[in-house]
């Protein structure tokens, strides 16, 4: 709640004006708790966990030749029934996993100072928090990722959920066991607890890591994606690998970066089969259609390590 009962006196402890988003913050959160604010986290996650990935459903459902030269494993299709059910159990997750993790963590949260008050935080600020964020999450989920393969009893009992899509689609990004959510659910609570921010960097930060994790699970590596442009980043084909190789995986753990598993030397599999696959889907691009589709479904992108 802020403290402020207008939006004059908030311009006067200001010694401005508001800008036109401190007015709309100001009038949507003046009279709501902090508490109930911090609870949109969860509201936002799933709502953009059903939008997001919505544009793969489609591309997957008419199986147009467009895409099929983008797609990673050409011979693995989902139906529309079973995306859906995917969505189903995810979202069951989310209430009983996701959603009493957003309630314990508040008093942490208030405690680090994550704050909802004026002023809202500028780009700048936004930015630098965002890329801090993202670094220390990608380091600690490496590490915690790789825990859970190198234990038999973590993968077991844990991990083996969400390695049940060798093929990942959008929709199983957040696919996993509740102590799963919970376990690397704790690297992106790092970071905010770390460096605190604003609630609505604080929203914008989930968001974020949610879009990225679905993009990574997509299942199709678009030339034309904006991520391409991030220095270190790994993408779909990246995680794709780690995917189909499974429990014997030992490359790719990162979440979002190259850079931990180029440094720990838990990339050389990858490194190798991302070659011989380019060569492959490259002679698959340059065939005719029909070629193609004898072809593409029957050459698995990679082989095991």
């Amino acid at each position: 709640m802020l403290p402020f009962e207008s939006i004059q006196e908030a311009s006067m402890s200001l010694g401005r004006n508001l800008t036109l988003a401190e007015t709309l913050w100001f009038k949507y959160t003046a009279d709501k708790s902090d508490f109930y604010l911090y609870c949109h986290n969860t509201i936002f996650l799933i709502i953009f966990y059903t939008l997001v990935p919505l544009p793969m459903v489609i591309v997957e459902l008419i199986r147009s030749n467009k895409f099929e030269a983008y797609k990673i494993q050409p011979n693995i299709r989902f139906s529309l029934s079973e995306m859906m059910e995917c969505y189903r159990k995810v979202l069951i997750t989310f209430v009983f996993a996701v959603g009493p993790l957003q309630f314990f963590s508040y008093p942490i949260i208030e405690w680090v100072g994550i704050r909802t008050s004026l002023p809202l935080p500028s780009a700048s600020e936004v930015f630098w928090q965002l890329l801090v964020y993202f670094l220390v999450e990608d380091y600690a989920n490496y590490w915690l990722h790789r825990m859970l393969h190198h234990y038999k009893w973590g993968y077991d009992k844990i991990h083996r959920v969400h390695h049940e899509y060798v093929a990942p689609i959008g929709f199983a990004a957040p696919y996993a066991h509740w102590a799963e959510i919970i376990i690397l659910g704790l690297a992106s609570f790092l970071g905010p607890l770390m460096v605190p921010c604003h609630m609505f960097t604080f929203w914008l930060w989930f968001v974020l890591r949610q879009i990225e994790a679905i993009e990574t699970h997509s299942g199709y590596e678009f030339p034309w994606s904006p991520s391409k442009y991030i220095p270190f980043y790994g993408g779909a084909i990246y995680h794709d690998y780690h995917h189909f190789v499974g429990e014997s995986c030992h490359s790719n753990f990162a979440s979002v970066f190259t850079y931990c598993d180029y440094i720990y030397g838990t990339d050389k599999g990858y490194r190798y089969q991302k070659e011989v696959f380019e060569k492959r889907r490259e002679k698959l691009r340059n065939a005719n259609e029909s070629l193609e589709d004898k072809v593409i479904g029957s050459t698995p992108p990679f082989k095991s390590e």
